[in-house]
């Protein structure tokens, strides 16, 4: 039996939470999951920095802190989290994700020290784990640290993406295809030309992903309840983050105005844009290459995407673009998770804002899912990437876009006459240049040929 200051709950013996806990089981059953793991992780880290520091000043005694950092060592080694179970949706801008930490970090460390779970006789969950501390001020310095995390692992599965695009630019150096605008023939280019392109765009999101962490390194722990550090010594406040800086190995600093840091979130709202701005890019170009992949013989059909699975339980030998699909969703699903950021971080209210567990589970999960799209793109998709050489040639000399390639030579007017006579005739642009005598061979595949159409201006 355990009590708070709204009666008694009996909580099961064999569990690490306690009272606490368990009214956050019975108040919030709302996403069915808990808090993102990097997020009990970073919490844990929180919490263990909070106890040095007050074991260093004499506020907690060496014994407590040191089976509470041990404790925490488990959760960090990823078994004792697991006990963190309360919904990732919840009332109380996070207390109740505090709450469950600070009661499986207080009955650990009492097993630790010889007491059983539930007792508090040794270690208690407030007047020890959270000694110091409120909700206010650990919760967002937890989400920082856990969104840092998953930015570092997210650069590097955009920088894999890059480079496996930057791969296919050399391989398709010399494939010359034609090259569209509003879904029709422009001029030509070569396929190499539009992996360049997709690489690039990737580069961009690389170094956005990589500057924005710089917005998360300033950190309001020691600000207790609403920045004025109430409740807390000022040696203490001065310290912690300190120690935080010591076991993250994270270039963090405390905010010189804490009320501004606990009141507002805006700093989440421009990471999120960051991943907003990736998820635009990701999905485009999976939409490029599903297009280009259509068919694939009554389609574009100039890319061979690698066959994962069988397509259709109706039409035999049907090969979908699945990861493409796949890849398009997750993009989807994170520009809906900015949304989430960007109106909940607006909703905060006077000295707080409450709406920092959606926040939190919205940009958390947008950079983990971000990183496994990007890995499986790369992997499943990207990587075993086709061109149809043959395609590629043959919608080239069916289309009119050569003859923009010819109006330096011939004059717009002649290219354009050419250009309709190719379309009512049926014939190549190159059979039509050929049958009037207007080019040598040997000039017009000069003219023609990919150093020519893709060279940097004409020469």
């Amino acid at each position: 039996m355990e009590r708070d200051a709204l009666g008694e709950r009996e909580i099961p013996a064999g569990v690490y939470w306690g009272v606490h806990t368990a009214r956050a089981l019975e108040n919030f059953p709302l996403s069915g999951r808990p808090p993102h793991p990097a997020l009990v992780a970073a919490l844990a880290q929180v919490k263990l920095a909070c106890a040095r520091a007050n074991a260093e000043l004499g506020y907690l005694p060496a014994p407590v802190a040191e089976a509470v950092a041990l404790a925490c060592g488990e959760v960090l080694d990823g078994n004792l989290g697991r006990a963190v179970v309360v919904d990732a949706l919840q009332g109380g801008a996070g207390t109740s994700t505090n709450m469950n930490l600070n009661e499986v970090l207080a009955n650990r460390a009492e097993e630790i020290l010889g007491g059983r779970k539930g007792e508090y006789s040794l270690v208690h969950p407030l007047r020890h784990v959270n000694l110091h501390q409120s909700t206010n001020d650990v919760y967002p310095t937890a989400v920082r640290l856990a969104a840092i995390g998953l930015l570092r692992e997210l650069e590097r599965a955009v920088a894999g993406l890059q480079a496996a695009f930057q791969e296919k630019e050399a391989e398709f150096r010399d494939v010359l295809k034609v090259g569209r605008t509003q879904l029709q023939d422009a001029v030509p280019l070569t396929l190499g030309a539009e992996c360049s392109a997709w690489a690039e765009a990737l580069s961009r999101d690389r170094w956005r992903v990589f500057k924005c962490e710089e917005r998360l390194r300033v950190v309001n722990l020691g600000g207790t309840a609403v920045g004025t550090g109430l409740t807390a010594p000022r040696d203490y406040i001065f310290l912690v983050v300190e120690k935080l800086r010591e076991i993250t190995g994270l270039g963090l600093s405390r905010a010189e105005n804490l009320v501004d840091a606990t009141q507002n979130a805006d700093a989440f709202v421009e990471v999120s844009g960051i991943l907003k701005a990736h998820a635009v890019n990701l999905f485009k170009i999976s939409s490029d290459l599903r297009l280009l992949g259509s068919g694939p013989r009554a389609g574009l059909g100039e890319v061979r995407l690698p066959p994962v699975q069988a397509g259709s339980s109706l039409m035999p030998g049907k090969v979908n673009p699945v990861i493409c699909e796949a890849v398009g969703q997750a993009a989807l699903r994170v520009l809906a998770e900015d949304q989430a950021v960007t109106q909940a971080a607006q909703l905060g209210q006077l000295e707080l804002n409450a709406f920092m567990p959606l926040l939190a589970e919205a940009l958390l999960g947008g950079l983990s899912l971000l990183a496994r799209a990007d890995a499986l793109f790369r992997e499943r998709c990207v990587a075993g990437l086709g061109a149809d050489r043959e395609a590629c040639a043959a919608h080239l000399e069916r289309s009119q876009a050569l003859a923009t390639a010819l109006v330096p030579r011939l004059g717009y007017d002649l290219a354009g006459e050419i250009a309709v006579q190719s379309r009512d005739s049926g014939q190549g642009v190159r059979e039509v240049i050929l049958a009037r005598g207007l080019l040598e061979p040997g000039e017009l595949d000069r003219l023609l040929s990919a150093e020519a159409m893709t060279a940097l201006g004409r020469r």
